[in-house]
């Protein structure tokens, strides 16, 4: 008897380490057979890692299968005789497991007459111009599927491909040839699992601009690292994304749902409602409320929530559903972070900082000052060679004071005001005691929220540190990835805002020892904080362009690779 069910498949997900132990599942799912045959790269990272994320083949596939995958349940060929054997029947969104054959499948139709049974896989696309008129990949599928009903005892000779694009059935004969391939596809699949170690991307292959899975796999990219592509690779990635963040700062105010929109709600002021396809993220500054509707509908369309002090500071976050679920990278950041694969990467963190340090001081100082340039050179040197992590912090510290020192020179025009009192001040924080303190704070915890978010997306513990030591509420990886876009995000945000006239004196008030933005100075920041992100620059590495929000996700799958074996090299993200 086959029945209906609409319950998804569990697999035991194992690590991705080379050292990891094998723990591959007994039945292996046809559609990772499938994706195996189209790429063992992309099988690996859906089913060994899982890892998701969609675009508009996947969204328009769910489409395609939306009327098999909702159908009400039914049973196939009752063996008990309540279901007559001589009347075809059909079954929709058939789940179906051969313990023998080692696999399962979720079959979106199965026609069976008495014994015969009869396989149909919807397929979004077009028939293919090739001889079978079918891909291979959903050829072995489809015989999957077949060799799973021949085990449950029924005759299946061939099944049928329906590629709706096409309105068209291709029959699909399963001959010796095809049942070899498939059996071979299965074995290579457990094959790959067992190993632990993900295989090398496709090489310059058409299949990746399409794949759903190509911002994170990074082909190209990997390829260039591993030198098997020349530079520069293609740009898969779009350059900016449609969703963005959305800030609630206004005290009091509320976030609910209405229908696909988040409705933000703030005494006295008409409602602002955006839609939920709109949003990549949402954060919370200070006292303002969500209700349980709206942080369900985040963690359904995996948007996570972050809350944070008035001041910005980071306080907790709310991931999407169950976040990542790539545990092997969490176990290689545990075993990396007091070796020297750690040290290496914040080596090159540092040095990163410093360059782009000097190189903000050199292009918009008035008057160039050798004796600062000359020296953060020398620290971007000193990094490269640091023998501890305590020297390293030490050589970044001094890097710090001098970038700071000559800071007030780069305030000029409408921010000529702020420079004198940031000279005297110096940087300081906890609280910051002049303006210019004031917006830098707030920029960088906005910073270190964005490579937070990056750290959780790319499947890092944001709290463990490969320069920063541990410390409670800390998010010293994070920090880590701030490095080298502090002086090219924060900074560089926060001098224009001033010298631009767009920070003036009434966005800020004083309390106690310390000077705080305004609600208006907070909004003002944000803004320019996010014109800065959404901005286009050429990665150091790869040639195309960036925003530098798509950069720092890529620096955290970079740090990513490295960790998990992939590739010995991390370029810090510089500009010139």
């Amino acid at each position: 008897m086959i029945r209906h069910s609409r319950h998804p498949v569990v697999i035991a997900m194992k690590t991705d380490t080379a050292a990891a132990v094998a723990n591959v599942p007994d039945l292996v799912p046809a559609r990772m057979v499938n994706e195996f045959v189209y790429c063992p790269r992309l099988a690996f990272l859906e089913w060994v890692q899982g890892e998701w994320d969609d675009n508009l083949d996947t969204i328009q596939g769910r489409w395609v299968h939306r009327r098999v995958d909702d159908e009400p349940a039914t049973e196939v060929g009752d063996d008990s005789g309540a279901a007559d054997p001589d009347r075809p029947v059909t079954g929709r969104s058939v789940l179906l497991s051969s313990p023998s054959l080692g696999a399962v499948a979720r079959m979106d139709l199965v026609e069976v007459e008495g014994r015969r049974a009869t396989p149909v896989d919807y397929k979004k696309g077009t028939v293919p111009d090739m001889p079978w008129r079918a891909w291979d990949a959903d050829r072995v599928q489809l015989c999957v599927q077949a060799l799973i009903l021949r085990d449950n005892g029924y005759e299946t000779p061939q099944g049928v491909l329906y590629y709706a694009a096409s309105r068209t059935r291709v029959d699909v004969v399963f001959d010796e040839a095809l049942v070899a391939q498939t059996r071979s596809a299965l074995d290579g699949v457990r094959t790959m699992a067992a190993a632990g170690r993900l295989p090398p991307p496709l090489v310059d292959s058409p299949k990746c601009p399409r794949c759903s899975l190509v911002g994170i796999c990074l082909p190209d990219e990997t390829n260039v690292l591993q030198g098997r592509l020349e530079a520069p690779p293609r740009r898969l990635v779009a350059l900016r994304p449609d969703a963005l963040p959305l800030y609630v700062q206004a005290q009091g105010g509320s976030v609910s749902k209405d229908g696909e929109r988040l409705v933000v709600a703030v005494k006295g002021e008409a409602p602002v409602a955006v839609r939920l396809a709109e949003v990549s993220s949402v954060s919370l500054m200070g006292h303002v409320q969500v209700t349980t509707q709206a942080m369900r509908a985040l963690c359904d369309e995996g948007i996570p929530l972050t809350l944070h002090t008035t001041t910005g500071w980071l306080i907790g976050v709310l991931n999407a559903g169950v976040g990542n679920r790539n545990v092997g990278v969490r176990l290689a950041q545990y075993a990396a972070a007091s070796g020297a694969v750690a040290l290496s990467l914040a080596r090159e963190m540092v040095r990163g900082k410093i360059l782009n340090q000097r190189t903000l001081l050199r292009r918009n100082l008035p008057t160039r000052d050798v004796a600062v340039t000359a020296a953060l050179a020398l620290g971007a040197r000193q990094a490269r060679a640091a023998a501890t992590r305590e020297s390293l912090l030490g050589i970044e510290g001094m890097a710090a004071r001098r970038f700071f020192g000559a800071l007030p020179g780069l305030l000029k025009g409408a921010g000529s005001w702020a420079a004198a009192r940031f000279a005297e001040e110096g940087r300081t924080r906890r609280p910051p005691r002049d303006e210019v303190n004031a917006a830098l704070s707030f920029c960088y915890a906005l910073l270190t929220r964005e490579c937070v978010l990056a750290s959780l997306l790319v499947g890092f513990d944001p709290y463990l540190g490969l320069l920063h030591q541990p410390h409670f509420g800390r998010p010293s990886l994070a920090l880590d990835l701030a490095e080298e876009f502090r002086p090219l995000v924060a900074d560089s945000a926060v001098l224009t805002m001033f010298n631009q006239g767009e920070l003036a004196i009434g966005n800020f008030v004083r309390r106690a020892r310390g000077v705080m933005l305004t609600s208006k100075g907070r909004k003002t920041v944000i803004s320019g904080f996010e014109r800065r992100l959404q901005q286009s620059i050429v990665h150091p590495v790869f040639g195309y362009p960036v925003s530098y929000r798509r950069a720092i996700e890529l620096q955290a799958r970079l740090v990513r690779a490295v960790l998990l074996g992939e590739t010995t090299t991390y370029r810090a993200f510089t500009t010139r």
